[in-house]
């Protein structure tokens, strides 16, 4: 029993221990860095890691040289010796002269919340070229800060933020990184053409894009409509590769395209590496946008995805908004004799929060649990609707077949 207890010690020793720092500033109020930790700490347990503890100060804005104090980065100095911990992670991308500043002080692995997110995107790529996306944006990361990489090269051991180019690229200098990430433009460009090509030969037929933020159910959505086996898993981004499938509903076909999960503070070398990715958002007809109506920052996170439609020309298009996890969601009651409380929407029932501002979506949001697959039916029939006044626009056929497909549904 001894050795099955020293085996299961030696599991656990392995597990990557992160300390993570946040800031609040005049920008982002403690309540704003706390939730940020939340998603920086769910990463980092996407990553392998598994934070420890997090430090947070208070500045107006972020110190130039560390990105924090010199008095609180001595404090986690201290803590790390004192507790054995592997890595730090940042909420916000530092540049390389502070990487640089703060890894002499600390002496050991520091990582930024793009650096995060680019290895998570690095381990989860399953297609060629997927890997190739990831590649280019972790390059083209990397190459700014190849100067700090180069000084700590014996260092290079594996783990969280470093898997990908990071384990080749690193001893190479700039010259030689920029021809990779130039090779990388090329090989993409490519594949996109290839990726334009196929989107031309799918047809007439009307093609709708699942979006939404990472972890809010689109790949279980998928699953269920498509009768799929795409990969899904409760962590932040399980999709990376475009998947897509041909849906009937009501003899009615259209395409249904899975694509990946946006995030807050998403890095822009993504946005670009991944142009093939979003340009089948760019190009669909009508967009699901999923939420996770359990999280309680959800309005953020459409917020998020809305700015991030924006940026790539998607925001004007038609759109189902779909509140998903409606099994999970919860609600802070507020007792009678509790005078002191003050309602807010933490305290809002679903049925509460369909009276808000949710009614004035002219009737176009529906609250399904994937999962469960409850209230399935009013979510295909409001699909179906929306895809049916596209579809008559390609295909002017009399009324009369419609009402078959109705029919015999």
């Amino acid at each position: 029993m001894s050795a099955i207890l020293i085996m299961i010690e030696n599991i656990i020793d392995t597990t990557e221990k992160v300390v993570l720092i946040g800031l609040i500033t005049q920008h982002q109020n403690e309540e704003k860095c706390n939730e940020y930790l939340d998603e920086l700490e769910f990463l980092t347990l996407t990553a392998g890691g598994k934070a420890i503890k997090r430090f947070v100060q208070k500045l107006d804005v972020p110190n130039p040289k560390t990105f924090i104090g010199t008095g609180k980065l001595e404090e986690v100095r201290q803590y790390i010796e004192a507790n054995n911990i592997g890595t730090v992670i940042f909420d916000d991308e530092l540049n390389s002269s502070q990487l640089r500043n703060i890894e002499k002080v600390l002496n050991i692995k520091v990582l930024d919340r793009t650096n995060l997110i680019l290895d998570i995107f690095a381990a989860r790529a399953q297609t060629s070229y997927a890997r190739t996306q990831v590649e280019l944006a972790q390059c083209q990361y990397l190459l700014p800060r190849l100067t700090r990489l180069w000084t700590h090269l014996e260092r290079q051991k594996g783990g969280i933020g470093l898997r990908g180019p990071g384990e080749t690229e690193i001893e190479t200098d700039r010259r030689i990184i920029r021809d990779k990430i130039s090779l990388l433009k090329k090989k993409l460009e490519i594949v996109d053409k290839q990726m334009a090509v196929q989107r031309k030969n799918r047809g007439k037929l009307v093609r709708v894009a699942l979006v939404g933020y990472t972890n809010v159910g689109k790949s279980t959505l998928m699953n269920v409509v498509s009768k799929s086996d795409v990969f899904a898993e409760n962590k932040l981004f399980a999709t990376l590769d475009t998947t897509v499938r041909k849906v009937v509903i009501k003899n009615l076909p259209f395409l249904l395209t899975d694509t990946v999960g946006f995030i807050r503070k998403l890095p822009t070398q993504l946005i670009e590496s991944f142009k093939s990715t979003l340009d089948e958002v760019r190009e669909a007809d009508l967009l699901l946008h999923v939420v996770d109506i359990s999280h309680p920052n959800f309005e953020d996170h459409m917020a998020s995805v809305n700015k991030t439609l924006a940026e790539i020309g998607s925001a004007d298009k038609p759109t189902i908004i779909v509140f998903n996890k409606i099994d999970a969601f919860t609600h802070q009651t507020i007792e009678e004799s509790d005078l002191i409380t003050e309602k807010t929407e933490i305290h809002f029932s679903l049925e509460e929060w369909k009276k808000t501002w949710m009614n004035r979506l002219n009737n176009n949001c529906v609250f399904i649990s994937a999962l469960n697959k409850e209230n399935m039916e009013a979510f295909k029939e409001k699909v179906f609707e929306e895809v049916k006044k596209i579809h008559i626009t390609r295909f002017p056929y009399n009324d009369l077949l419609y009402e078959e497909f109705e029919e015999e549904s």
